[in-house]
């Protein structure tokens, strides 16, 4: 069948399929524009062979002209200091003619399923074979048609799809909506769209920065402070070039190298280079857990001791604020970022970075959006974990980094986080790790990290027996009727206050059933995971190792330590609570004691235990990135003894359930970094009855 068409008028894009029929026949069957141009293109030329006259009268509406037009893109102001609109075009017989308007439409009439496939997997066969199905038509002033060819329009659909992607808002009033942000994205246009375009002066300067965002670690080395302390390693002195080029092209970047790897010392050799320089005119604002301060205060001292620095902490650091403006360096938390924003926001920083910047991850906290108003003139962000939960994570990080790059947060829900999450969308995932690559740097531990000793995983898989178990059941029975009950009531997605307290029990009972606050559980002492925790200890530490153990649940903690105080065995301790952290971290690094009892929340950043080859996770959580922070206090830049890294988990019911999601959370931060999809993450009816299923039903799916 045609497309139908509507009459033709100024400024219409005429779509006509290929006929390749026979054209005795095709004249008969004139009734919608699409038929007379299959007969001017396809048929007249047959007629003419065949020995026929054919002549077409002056107000013939559909008559061909062949013609090789001069390709055009040009770029203009737009609606902000960091936007700017985008043409693209032909030039032909004197007449300037912006297709854009023409390429949106023809993207809109072509199945966008085989679209975003093709774009997803780079299949450029594909964007080809579908622009060959149609021909399309641009009409010109005086009425007649210029065909544009498929071959020649595929790249610049595939080139304009790399564009824009699913944000079709982009393409309005005639023109493409770019942020300056897209410049590596207008580079890959120019690079793929396929033919010689006419570029105006100001955009090859854009493809220019563009193309060198796009090099990423392809850039020249620069050369850290002369008062710098150390010697980088050859990855870190190219983070050092990355950040440097950042600086330089006015874009922030985060930072996301694998814990342990050193973005504080990288980070430190830019500003003492910024410093050395000249441009640290202003002061630089770090922004970090309350546990990581005393570690920046220390490598500062010992990598950039020309720095002056200034830690606001404590209740006098209001008297310290009037020296904000003679320091290099200002150290804050943020906890302190919302106490002292009135401070902290009244004045211009020449940088701003924001440590563990999982920290900013809701963007309807109050700390992202204070941290969203610091004034600086260039941004950057250093965590391992760019993403912990949903893509809403990311979007806030970039929204402190390069305001707009991802539109407003509502539109990038619509386009790009909901389709990835909920439907695996291979395409849109594609276009955003494309257009997060260029202020995204990550370098592993297996990748640049070679001389690091291994790292063993093992997995302790314990079975409740008895008593606990028979409480798990009850308690299960219970809790996951009145999750129904709610989720009938008030729906999945109001109804999580009542779902996370019904997994806290099960955890807990999990854990020690003495942490349960229920009567049902009052008479209840037995605990399998602790008892084997019990067994382990001793064993490990005869052996010679040192333990690091983390829990998330201080009071967890507080039963273990009972139990290790009865086994004799000297430890140390640090939870939120702690406030001389630097005590108990350098008794376990000197060897004073073989073992640190350490909260997840707490201990899981900010600390280099190299003195440790041991990790015990004893319960499990949904973020593996969380919990390989953990590890990673001990398996770092330092360490020179094999790592061993257990896991206490009940192989049924809730924590066997929890493992089996978890690699949910994994895919989706890995699609970060690579054009990949990812499974979808958030919760559905199914993943909760799986969580709340006996346990008897469980064991080989967990074990498995």
């Amino acid at each position: 069948m045609p497309f139908e068409v509507p009459p033709q008028h100024a400024g219409d894009l005429i779509i006509a399929p290929a006929s390749h029929v026979d054209p005795y026949r095709v004249i008969t069957s004139f009734n919608d524009p699409a038929r007379f141009i299959a007969f001017s293109t396809d048929c007249v030329p047959l007629l003419v062979k065949d020995g026929w006259q054919v002549a077409f009268s002056d107000d013939y509406p559909y008559r061909i002209v062949e013609g090789d037009p001069q390709w055009w893109a040009d770029i203009g102001e737009g609606s902000g200091i960091d936007w700017f609109s985008f043409e693209l075009g032909i030039e032909f017989e004197g007449h300037r003619i912006n297709l854009v308007p023409h390429l949106t439409e023809m993207l809109a009439k072509l199945p966008a399923k085989r679209l975003e496939l093709a774009f997803a997997n780079g299949a450029d066969d594909e964007f080809t074979k579908l622009c060959n199905q149609h021909k399309l038509y641009l009409p010109l002033a005086d009425g007649r048609l210029l065909p544009l060819p498929g071959a020649r329009l595929a790249p610049l659909l595939k080139a304009l799809l790399g564009l824009v992607g699913p944000r079709r808002e982009r393409l309005t009033n005639n023109t493409v909506k770019l942020h300056r942000a897209d410049a590596s994205a207008l580079a890959a246009f120019a690079g793929e769209a396929g033919m010689d375009l006419a570029w105006a002066a100001n955009a090859k300067r854009l493809i220019e920065l563009g193309d060198s965002l796009r090099r990423g670690r392809g850039l020249l080395a620069v050369a850290p402070a002369t008062s710098f302390h150390g010697k980088l390693r050859p990855y870190q002195a190219d983070g050092l070039a990355w950040l440097d080029f950042l600086r330089d092209a006015a874009f922030g970047g985060v930072l996301a190298d694998d814990m342990g790897l050193g973005k504080t010392v990288q980070a430190l050799a830019f500003l003492a280079r910024e410093k050395e320089q000249g441009r640290l005119t202003k002061p630089a604002l770090i922004v970090c857990p309350t546990s990581v301060l005393p570690n920046w205060l220390s490598e500062a001292k010992h990598f950039a001791p020309t720095l002056a620095v200034l830690p606001l902490r404590g209740l006098d650091r209001r008297e310290l604020f009037g020296a904000i403006p003679n320091s290099d360096l200002v150290i804050t938390t943020y906890p302190l970022l919302t106490r002292d924003h009135e401070v902290l926001l009244g004045h211009e920083f020449h940088a701003a970075i924001l440590d563990e910047a999982q920290a900013i991850k809701n963007p309807k906290a109050n700390v992202s959006r204070l941290a969203h108003r610091i004034d600086a003139r260039h941004r950057f962000a250093l965590t391992g974990t760019p993403i912990e939960n949903n893509l809403g994570e990311v979007w806030s990080l970039f929204e402190f980094l390069n305001p707009g790059l991802l539109g407003d947060q509502t539109t990038f829900r619509r386009t790009l986080r909901i389709p990835i999450e909920k439907h695996g969308d291979a395409g849109a995932q594609a276009f955003l790790s494309r257009r997060l690559k260029p202020f995204m740097l990550r370098r592993t531990k297996e990748e640049v990290a070679k001389e690091l000793p291994p790292k063993t995983e093992i997995i302790e898989l314990i079975r409740l027996e008895g008593a606990q178990r028979d409480l798990y059941e009850t308690v299960r029975s219970l809790m996951h009727a009145k999750v129904r009950d709610e989720i009938a009531r008030k729906g999945l997605a109001k109804s999580h206050i009542v779902f996370l307290d019904a997994l806290l029990k099960l955890r807990q009972i999990c854990c020690d059933p003495r942490l349960l606050k229920l009567p049902q559980a009052r008479h209840v002492r037995g605990s399998a995971k602790f008892e084997r925790l019990m067994e382990m200890i001793p064993e490990l530490v005869s052996e010679g190792r040192r333990i690091l153990l983390f829990s998330q649940f201080t009071s967890m903690l507080a039963l273990i330590e009972e139990g290790i105080a009865g086994l004799k065995i000297p430890y140390v301790m640090l939870t939120g609570d702690t406030v001389d952290r630097t005590t108990p971290v350098r008794k376990f690094q000197a060897g004073k004691v073989p073992l640190f009892l350490l909260s997840l929340k707490a201990g899981g950043i900010g600390l280099n235990l190299t003195a440790a080859d041991t990790v015990i996770h004893y319960d499990p959580w949904w973020n593996p990135a969380v919990e390989n922070q953990a590890t990673d206090r001990a398996h770092r830049i330092g360490q020179n003894k094999p790592v061993f890294v257990y896991k206490l988990i009940v192989r049924e019911g809730i924590e066997g359930a929890i493992e089996l999601l978890k690699s949910r959370k994994a895919a989706l931060a890995e699609a970060l970094f690579a054009n990949s999809a990812k499974t979808p993450l958030d919760l559905t009816e199914a993943d909760i009855s799986a969580l709340f299923v006996p346990l008897d039903y469980m064991p080989d799916r967990c074990a498995a």
